[in-house]
């Protein structure tokens, strides 16, 4: 036995040892974040266990199914809420009528816990849980009839005694699935017996391998443990290697004892005491993480040219990946529900606000029937080719817009229309499906305005959606997708609440809905919105006649929007042309004489005295004042701030957008000095120092030409032109390439 780390641990907001147990849990559910070799884990089987006694005689120990009596819940402390151990969700489970101890000891994994797929090893192939009961049994016979330094080793700091009364141990049997690459394409998934010891503190992880008949057993070459003790005052976390002599590298699941003692043990530590419950689902829940992981590879592998030839102005790499991961997802979604329905046609789809079209492009060529809808046409469209079956058009949700030989409606960053996809998708047919990952806020109409402050935006509009969803007689799912975004929660219905003789029902309850949304309170979750008051009703409450008036108003929009075959009227889809808001399309000389103006600003709030610089040759240059964004703004004219605050970010995004004179900093702004620039990068080490840049000399030097002491910095030092003698001929810059 070694230690091969341990890790001081402060805890002044007493978040110890409960915080400990929430590190075990992402270590044991998330490995993979911490371990970015690691695509995942599946959790199996879960079963209480009690450490097995040290018979002389090698008799069978007691760890049998008898030991998971209610009696014996008072030999040690549970472990705390939330964390690793038994939680509410699996004591319900195991007290499902009619489940015998011993089923509920080798039973999978319940639907609802942290991480698990909703159907623990669908879709694996010979991947199936192994009856954990008989091999663990089988561990615990070994240990008592002669593994002593094993025992010793799992019972941590008991190590040499025997307890007066064993602990219950919590043991989880999981999968762990690797990365594939094309550098490690036949990475096999690796299973592990984890055994949890609250009472004493520690986390062994036990790898199993197949004998030659195929049984698992346990394998004690890559045996490891994680230890919480306590030396007077202070805490501290250990990791500790069974044999280390033995310890063999794999490079993915195994990583080096360096890397468990460093890595691994500072992020523990860091968890421990500020580790936070999410309140999302845990990532790529409801598919196979093994099936998604070599599909995903797959299209990646397939579609990674696509990066070379990007015509957009966004970043090709995000948009490609981040498309070719959500299609992963959704293949393998669709792939799990023909198995599940016995279904052989694959499923057809429309996209809609399908952006760039890349994710309608890559489900076409799997063979998905499909086709994607926007306001705007993109120039990658091009480049798919005629099979990409792709249309320029604005959606207003109305009878107009239903899709009633769509098996899904897809919204992957669909903005305005986000909230309608449901409606859509349930209006539909009673067959149709949706899918959506909500990004920006939008209510049926306009922006969505926020009603609860206690939890973020983000959240809040998620659980909006999925109200939405379930007024529109959906069963909603939700899950995190694997992209390279922070807006990754995605929405699915697939089921209906309702029999189809109910349609006619359900639709009037959405129109209920939808109109509930315009200025009038909504019903929480799963209730449906209140029926408004008759106008009769509303005109005898006494209202002034003002709001009678807007009343009706609003009355005759909604009969004239109904007349059109709208849903809501009031919407507005997205303009075709999108107008640039970022202040790039100021006229040069407006944004000309805003930079003069401030520059002066600033050069009149300070003037330091005249000196010697440091040769003693020259004067000091004159670098000015600093002032605030609001006393810039206070000095410019009425007309100039009316403009600038039609654009996004107004004034602080100008001087921004002119980094070459101004550097804006926590509110508050003063003229760049170039001489520190010089100094910060000579100071970087010389692998992180920029090449030669293919903009230099391309502009002219803003204070060689304005400001009273010229440019800080002489000619052949200055990026910038000094004079239109030095100007060169802007370059194209050019596409990082992708290997």
């Amino acid at each position: 036995m070694a230690e091969v780390g341990r890790a001081a641990v402060r805890d002044p907001g007493e978040l110890l040892p409960g915080g400990f147990w929430e590190a075990v849990a992402v270590w044991l559910e998330k490995p993979q974040v911490a371990n970015k070799r690691l695509c995942g884990v599946r959790l199996e089987a879960r079963r209480r266990a009690a450490l097995p006694r040290v018979s002389p005689r090698g008799r069978r120990p007691n760890a049998g199914p008898e030991q998971e009596e209610p009696g014996a819940a008072g030999r040690g402390p549970r472990p705390p809420e939330g964390g690793p151990g038994r939680g509410p969700e699996e004591s319900r489970h195991r007290r499902q009528q009619g489940e015998g101890p011993g089923e509920a000891a080798a039973a999978p994994l319940p639907v609802e816990g942290p991480g698990q797929p909703d159907k623990a090893g669908a879709g694996e192939g010979d991947f199936s849980a192994w009856d954990l009961d008989s091999l663990w049994d089988d561990f615990s016979r070994s240990l008592a009839g002669g593994s002593r330094e094993l025992l010793a080793f799992l019972t941590g700091a008991r190590a040499g005694s025997q307890p007066e009364a064993p602990s219950e141990l919590d043991v989880v049997l999981r999968t762990v699935i690797p990365k594939t690459s094309p550098l490690c394409p036949l990475a096999a998934p690796r299973r592990e017996v984890v055994v949890q010891d609250v009472l004493n503190g520690t986390v062994t992880f036990l790898p199993l391998e197949e004998d030659d008949k195929g049984n698992p057993k346990v394998e004690t070459n890559n045996v490891y443990q994680l230890r919480l003790g306590r030396s007077k005052e202070e805490w501290f976390i250990s990791i500790l290697i069974f044999c280390p002599e033995r310890w063999h590298s794999d490079g993915t699941v195994y990583p080096k004892p360096a890397w468990l003692g460093e890595e691994l043990l500072a992020r523990l530590a860091r968890w421990s005491v500020g580790s936070k419950k999410s309140g999302f689902k845990s990532t790529l829940s409801l598919i196979s993480i093994i099936e998604y992981s070599k599909t995903y590879q797959a299209l990646k592998e397939k579609h990674k040219d696509m990066v070379k030839v990007w015509p957009e102005v966004t970043d090709p790499e995000k948009f490609v990946y981040e498309d070719v991961a959500i299609a992963a997802y959704l293949l393998i979604l669709w792939e799990e529900e023909r198995a599940e329905l016995g279904l052989t046609a694959k499923q057809s789809f429309v996209d809609l606000g399908c952006g760039n079209g890349l994710l309608v492009h890559i489900l076409s060529t799997e063979g998905h029937p499909g086709k994607g809808i926007d306001v705007r046409r993109r120039k990658i469209w091009d480049v798919y080719g005629p099979q990409t079956c792709l249309e320029e058009g604005a959606i207003t949700p109305s009878d107009e817009t239903l899709f009633p030989d769509v098996d899904w409606v897809i919204g992957n960053h669909s903005d305005e229309l986000t909230p309608w996809i449901p409606v859509i998708a349930a209006r539909s047919n009673y067959s149709c499906r949706f899918f959506v990952l909500p990004c920006c806020f939008f209510d049926f109409v306009g922006k969505y305005a926020r009603r609860q402050s206690r939890k973020t935006q983000y959240r809040e509009y998620l659980d909006f959606v999925t109200e939405v969803g379930l007024a529109c007689g959906f069963h909603v799912q939700e899950d995190r997708l694997r992209i390279p975004s922070t807006k990754r929660v995605c929405l699915i219905g697939k089921r209906r609440t309702y029999p189809p003789t109910g349609e006619a029902l359900m639709d009037e309850q959405r129109t209920r809905y939808i109109n509930s949304r315009q200025g009038r309170p909504v019903s929480p979750p799963g209730r449906e919105p209140p029926r408004p008051p008759p106008r009769a009703a509303v005109a005898r409450a006494g209202r002034p006649h003002g709001r009678q008036a807007l009343d009706a108003g609003a009355a005759e929009e909604g009969a004239e929007a109904r007349a059109a075959g709208l849903w809501l009227s009031g919407f507005h889809p997205r303009e075709k042309a999108e107008r640039v808001r970022n202040c790039a399309a100021l006229p040069r000389d407006f944004v000309d004489q805003v930079v003069l103006q401030v520059g002066h600003l600033l050069l009149d709030a300070e003037r330091p005295c005249a000196g010697s610089s440091p040769s003693g040759s020259l004067r000091a240059w004159n670098r000015g004042g600093s002032l605030s964004l609001a006393d810039v703004a206070s000095e410019l004219d009425g007309e100039t701030l009316r403009r600038l605050k039609r654009e996004c970010g107004g004034l602080q995004t100008l001087l921004k957008n002119n980094h070459q004179v101004f550097e804006v900093r926590s509110g508050r702004v003063r003229l760049r000095d170039w001489r520190e620039e010089r100094l910060r990068k000579q100071r970087r080490p010389q692998a992180k120092r920029r090449p030669f840049s293919e903009a230099f000399k391309t502009r002219l030097c803003w204070f060689f030409a304005h400001h009273p002491d010229g440019c800080a910095l002489p000619s052949d030092r200055c990026p910038f032109a000094h004079g239109p003698e030095e100007l060169r001929p802007a370059q194209t810059p050019r596409r990082k390439q992708v290997l």
